[in-house]
């Protein structure tokens, strides 16, 4: 029996197209037109590559973790909470001001309404899975002394993230790189031992 043709496009690279139109539009905002129009091809190349649009919304979130948002991975493994942090709020302003605007697992499920329940909620676990990453994170460094013995763990991680998110929610509203990088600056300065000593007053 014939096996069909062999796909005659790039998996990945449609992907990433894929990823553009969810990010820009949103889950909610994005028809499967939309869809097949940026990524070149028909509904029944799109099911038999990817799914229906949940399961490519889905795909789509994997690429992002991997690619836009790796920095995340990388960040968890400085050297200290201080410069875990600064490197997940600087990663941020990196990709919410480098792509089609904002975070993709902020504004792919806003204004997502019952219908499209499972992507908000794939993108709420996703959240949560990051929050919890860096709320282990700083424990482990609670433990090692960087951070003070009485420090709460995880409201200091949904600190940092609700930063992140607030990021993207300006970026996609026109707020300028420079001021994101001063509300960076001010967040930071409000970590446990985030701004220098006072100096010792003159003799």
């Amino acid at each position: 029996m014939p096996t069909g043709r062999p796909r005659e496009f790039d998996v990945d690279e449609r992907l990433d197209r894929a990823m553009d139109v969810f990010w820009r539009l949103g889950y909610e905002g994005t028809a499967l037109s939309d869809l097949t129009a940026a990524m070149g091809i028909n509904r029944p190349s799109l099911y038999a590559a990817y799914g229906n649009k949940e399961e490519l919304f889905r795909k789509v979130l994997d690429r992002y973790t991997e690619g836009p948002a790796g920095y995340v991975r990388a960040a968890v493994a400085e050297p200290s909470a201080r410069a875990v942090a600064e490197a997940i709020l600087r990663g941020a302003i990196e990709v919410v001001t480098g792509g089609p605007g904002g975070c993709l697992l902020v504004q792919g499920a806003l204004v997502t309404g019952r219908q499209n329940e499972t992507a908000r909620r794939e993108t709420e676990a996703r959240r949560r899975f990051s929050e919890q990453m860096l709320t282990g994170r700083f424990e482990r460094a609670r433990v090692e002394g960087d951070l003070p013995p009485g420090t709460d763990t995880a409201a200091l991680a949904r600190y940092v993230w609700s930063v992140s998110y607030g990021l993207s929610v300006q970026a996609a509203g026109g707020a300028a790189r420079e001021d994101l990088e001063r509300v960076v600056d001010t967040a930071l300065g409000a970590l446990p031992g985030g701004r220098p000593a006072d100096p010792p007053p003159d003799a």
